[in-house]
């Protein structure tokens, strides 16, 4: 059998790697005031982060629609698809998983869709999506597949700090982590993915001590099977690399730029790790 698997903008994946396990990329919208972008389509992130510097308003995300799914949906059907698995970024930040399920209900007499809540975001999601691409290319069938994306994303963390908390609060992304942050603006915090919603984890003095602890969580963690690191237009992303290059080869080591989706609700120079923990 012969599965597709697609995934959403959020993903934050290097478009090379998608390419390489053929995972199509259905893109989320940004928008610039009264302007729209398809996110890597009409916007690469360096032209997001470049419109971020002069835009005087906080830019903002919308799903994509079910009618996008869906062309992805038929397009992989007659192209010889079998069957799909859609991977999309967490039910709790963002109605995207609705818009792949609304989709899938519409091709079913045409093809088979799973739809996988990742209940995760960015590079965390991009991994989970990279396992199911790899079982799709190795001819596994869609029951397969899909449960393969359920079980890696169950064991798959992101870890995330920020230099301000302020685009996480507009958005209305911070959840919970609102009073633990409270306004200790000197702070950069450090968030974690849980139950598909942003929770806080640590608050840390300096930017230093902020990239030393994600090399700490990868560190606890180890040995992980795979590891990412994400970085929002941060230059100083090398300092990071280097730290958790002494728990896992560097060049094992996915680094991926920060999209124009979670950049939106991240903020620049934002850095984290997603990784999966072995299987039990």
């Amino acid at each position: 059998m012969t599965v597709k698997v697609i995934t959403d903008s959020s993903c934050d994946l290097p478009q090379l790697l998608a390419d390489e396990l053929d995972i199509t990329i259905v893109p989320l919208t940004v928008r610039f005031g009264n302007e729209e972008f398809l996110d890597r389509e009409d916007l690469t992130s360096a032209e997001f982060w470049a419109r971020c510097e002069g835009s005087p308003t906080l830019p903002e995300t919308a799903a994509p629609s079910p009618g996008q799914f869906e062309v992805a949906y038929r397009e992989a059907a007659a192209k010889g698809s079998e069957g799909v698995v859609v991977v999309t970024i967490s039910g709790g930040l963002s109605a995207t998983v609705q818009s792949a399920q609304v989709a899938a209900d519409a091709v079913a007499d045409t093809i088979p869709v799973r739809v996988i809540d990742s209940r995760q975001v960015s590079g965390a999601l991009g991994l989970v999506a990279l396992a199911a691409g790899r079982l799709a290319q190795a001819g596994k069938g869609l029951e397969d597949v899909a449960g393969a994306a359920a079980d890696e994303a169950a064991r798959t963390r992101l870890f995330a700090t920020f230099d301000t908390l302020d685009n996480l609060r507009k958005g209305g992304r911070i959840g919970r982590a609102q009073a633990f942050f409270g306004t200790v603006l000197s702070m950069k915090p450090v968030i974690e993915i849980v139950d598909g919603v942003v929770e806080a984890e640590s608050r840390q003095r300096t930017r230093g001590k902020s990239l030393s602890y994600l090399a700490e969580k990868v560190r606890q963690a180890a040995p992980v099977e795979h590891l990412l690191l994400l970085h929002a237009d941060a230059d100083d992303h090398p300092q990071l690399l280097d730290m958790l290059s002494g728990t896992v080869p560097r060049d094992q080591i996915i680094v991926t730029n920060v999209g124009a989706v979670i950049g939106t609700h991240s903020g620049p120079r934002a850095m984290g790790v997603a990784f999966t923990l072995p299987a039990s």
